[in-house]
């Protein structure tokens, strides 16, 4: 049977409305979805404006009596200290070249502002595994001379340097922080650390000294079997969130203190991409607890590539607020 011209050209024509269809819904969807992420950007960055309460009001002020010796300790993985550089360092090395340099005097002069001490730890590297486990041994080192040593990773600045290491302490257990003997009858927490959407985050936490801490902190090195070589994890993360999920509740209760919101001393800043996205629209309230806002304390620019970049950004953005406080 011979098809005439008439007989194809309603289908012809079905067929291309329901393409010109599918192409506007295409586009509409295309345009939602750009609002969507630009204006969960919008929102994010204006979190604390809209009633965010990375530390609650009511320990804005700190308690007179309440003064720990603090040190902050950080150290960048970007060059060898006395050995010979290596002729192709890690994905993650190479991410924190030139970084330190950066932020260093940000972070110096947040500790002198206060009277914390600052310690660039990069001399106590051990080169046998991942530079970030050096950060137990940097931790260990140094934690019989202080009451709290507050760790962050050199991916890291003080946005915020009104807030005070005695705030987010008082805020997450209170105002103990002297010795074992104190902690008997309550729980005073030998570590705070914060959760993001993977859970425990090892970029920035604090550390009491106490012989729990150096206990805990000898087991953490000794999670070999979570060494990564050669990637842009290094497993010292995944190590703490195992050894911290394998805790009796008991032991949790009375050594580690999860702080309620990630921002209160480790916000991400909001990237707009298919993973970030993806993240969001699942868990929201982890985004909104850890975003980057403005009037933070700390930025951590974790899972970020070109950290120089956002590092020198985030120096620009702050330097007026920085310069009249």
């Amino acid at each position: 049977m011979t098809r005439t011209l008439g007989s194809v050209r309603p289908k012809e024509t079905s067929l291309h409305r329901r393409m010109w269809m599918f192409f506007q819904i295409a586009g509409l969807l295309a345009l939602l979805l750009t609002v969507y992420i630009y204006g969960s950007a919008v929102v994010l960055k204006e979190a604390n404006s809209l009633g965010r309460d990375c530390i609650p009001p009511h320990v804005s002020e700190i308690r007179e009596n309440f003064r720990p010796k603090i040190a902050i300790v950080s150290f960048s993985d970007e060059g060898r200290v006395g050995l010979p550089k290596l002729s192709s360092p890690s994905p993650r090395a190479r991410g924190f070249r030139g970084l330190m340099g950066m932020v260093k005097s940000n972070k110096i002069s947040y500790a002198k502002m206060w009277g914390y001490d600052f310690i660039d730890a990069r001399t106590s590297i051990d080169w046998s595994r991942p530079a970030s486990w050096s950060k137990i041994p940097a931790i260990r080192s140094n934690l019989d001379k202080y009451d709290w040593i507050f760790w962050n990773d050199a991916d890291s600045l003080v946005t915020n340097p009104i807030i005070r290491l005695e705030s987010i302490l008082q805020s997450v257990i209170g105002t103990t922080f002297a010795g074992d003997e104190d902690c008997h009858h309550s729980n005073c927490a030998d570590l705070i650390v914060t959760e993001d959407v993977n859970g425990v985050n090892a970029g920035l936490f604090f550390v009491r000294r106490s012989k729990w801490s150096m206990e805990f902190l000898d087991k953490w090195w000794n999670m070999s079997s979570f060494i990564i070589e050669g990637s842009n994890k290094s497993g010292d993360n995944d190590a703490l969130i195992h050894y911290i999920n394998s805790l009796s509740p008991s032991e949790m209760w009375n050594h580690v203190s999860v702080a309620p919101m990630q921002c209160i001393f480790n916000s991400y800043p909001w990237t707009p991409t298919w993973k970030s996205l993806h993240r969001f629209i699942f868990s929201p309230s982890s985004y909104w607890k850890g975003a980057y806002s403005n009037g933070d304390f700390m930025v951590h620019l974790a899972g970020l590539d070109d950290k120089t970049e956002w590092a020198a950004n985030i120096i620009q953005e702050i330097k007026p607020s920085s310069s009249h406080n």
